[in-house]
């Protein structure tokens, strides 16, 4: 039976070279553009109210296309991402949102725009999965967490830029246009991209998980290669230490997700993002309606929430600066806790300016664990043979979430007020942490093929 090689440790040993850019830009675009196409349909969604094409009713059921095919998505990519190679499903996802978005713009109705979101929905969440659970694949594990940050900064972006072109697009075209000019750019950018990533190559690690190694060898080959012409030295050898062998090729069905030690993954990483999505549907979503309540004036709990909502930002450049230094299991759960504290103290406020001092930390904290779930250690717990297939479902059942917080957390602060919002909101936090305690793996500076081996218990 073949065996998988020294694929790992070669690639391990790269220096972070012009080659690892450029899959950082051409799979971080594609995040970026994902992020625009999602974060745009606010903006959208208000200019239809106002033309008249569409009422409150039908927004919603836009939003809920949107994130039926999210769902859609992430179970969509997993599958096609392990069984038909990486390079495929960030493919075939481009194609999906670019053609969709580009029809949008020439919708007729509400109801055909609406089914086309939904089919915008699939691709975009395809290729949050898809260039996530990836990316890692093609970076040194002494550096992967820190690239893997760098990812998710670059994909926040995503927020400001879609709201900046809305601003200036938008009332540019007027209310019969503007709406139609944002699926264009968001669908011409891409399909620009999905030509662009033709020259991405396969993941060498995803052939040799496989057994195809002198695929992969082809593609790593011509890499060293041009990393010595790049640095003008050779690479130096591969330690026999660093060779992870004797790992079987495996042929794994979905239903291996929820057996042995991968149900533990599926357990961990499960909790691990109905955590993040709890904590950035509850806390994000309804601080102006919190503001509000409480008296402050509709202008100002804007002004409030802008300032405060700086921290998710900044919160991601500090994760690129400190995500190595810590173990990954314990700074999730170390962040948990400290969400959930920082949250019952910023409920307490009255007087505004601590109010957005609190919420600045309360937010880079919270986007600090955002960077570190989405981005670094879902990604990370999983062996390459189901890397997409458990992201995935792990980023499905996360989404599901999202369905039923809002409810939740708008019948607490009816009936108990929102000090109690975020009591509930800290004790569901309070759980994550304990299942991350308990069930967690330590993913810092290990190779993916080490991973593989613990999670298949083969130590």
């Amino acid at each position: 039976m073949a065996k998988q090689n020294d694929i790992g440790a070669r690639m391990d040993r790269l220096p972070i070279s012009k080659w690892h850019q450029s899959v950082f830009w051409l799979i971080g675009i594609g995040i970026l553009i994902d992020g625009f196409d999602n974060y745009m349909g606010g903006a959208i969604l208000a200019q239809l109210i106002e033309n008249g094409w569409s009422n409150n009713y039908l927004n919603a059921a836009f939003t809920s296309a949107t994130m039926a095919g999210l769902f859609i998505g992430s179970i969509l990519a997993g599958l096609l991402g392990d069984h038909k190679g990486r390079k495929f499903a960030y493919q075939i996802n481009l194609l999906i949102f670019g053609i969709a978005s580009i029809a949008a713009a020439f919708a007729t109705d509400m109801v055909t725009l609406i089914i086309l979101r939904g089919i915008i929905g699939i691709g975009l969440g395809a290729e949050l999965v898809v260039g996530f659970a990836t990316f890692p694949e093609f970076i040194p594990s002494r550096v992967r967490g820190k690239w893997s940050a760098k990812l998710s900064l670059l994909a926040n972006f995503a927020p400001p830029i879609a709201t900046l072109t809305g601003l200036l697009v938008m009332p540019a075209l007027g209310s019969e246009l503007g709406w139609r000019a944002m699926f264009m750019i968001a669908g011409v950018a891409a399909l620009i991209l999905w030509v662009a990533r033709h020259g991405l190559p396969e993941s060498p690690r995803w052939f040799a998980s496989r057994g195809e190694l002198d695929k992969a060898e082809a593609i790593l080959s011509k890499v060293e290669q041009d990393i010595e012409k790049e640095t003008g030295a050779k690479l130096p050898p591969v330690m026999e230490a660093d060779i992870v062998g004797g790992q079987e090729v495996k042929s794994l069905p979905f239903s291996s997700l929820f057996k042995g030690n991968l149900l533990r993954r599926t357990i961990l990483g499960s909790f691990v993002l109905i955590g993040m999505n709890t904590a950035i549907y509850s806390i994000m979503t309804w601080i102006p309606t919190l503001f509000v309540q409480s008296g402050i004036t509709v202008t100002k709990s804007l002004l409030m929430t802008t300032i405060i909502l700086f921290g998710a930002p900044f919160g991601v450049f500090v994760a690129t600066k400190i995500i190595d230094k810590f173990p990954r299991k314990w700074l999730a759960v170390g962040l948990l806790v400290t969400i959930a504290i920082l949250g019952y103290i910023y409920a307490l406020q009255s007087s505004e300016i601590f109010i957005m001092i609190i919420g600045f930390i309360l937010i880079t904290v919270l986007y600090i664990y955002v960077c570190l779930s989405s981005a670094v250690y879902i990604p990370e717990i999983w062996p390459t043979e189901v890397r997409l297939r458990g992201s995935g479902f792990c980023n499905a059942v996360g989404r599901v979430v999202t369905i039923f917080t809002p409810y939740g957390i708008a019948w607490v602060l009816t009936q108990f007020g929102q000090v109690a919002v975020f009591v509930t909101i800290g004790s569901v936090l309070g759980v994550v942490a304990l299942v991350v305690a308990i069930l967690g793996v330590e993913t810092r500076f290990k190779s993916m093929e080490e991973i593989g081996r613990e999670a298949f218990g083969e130590d």
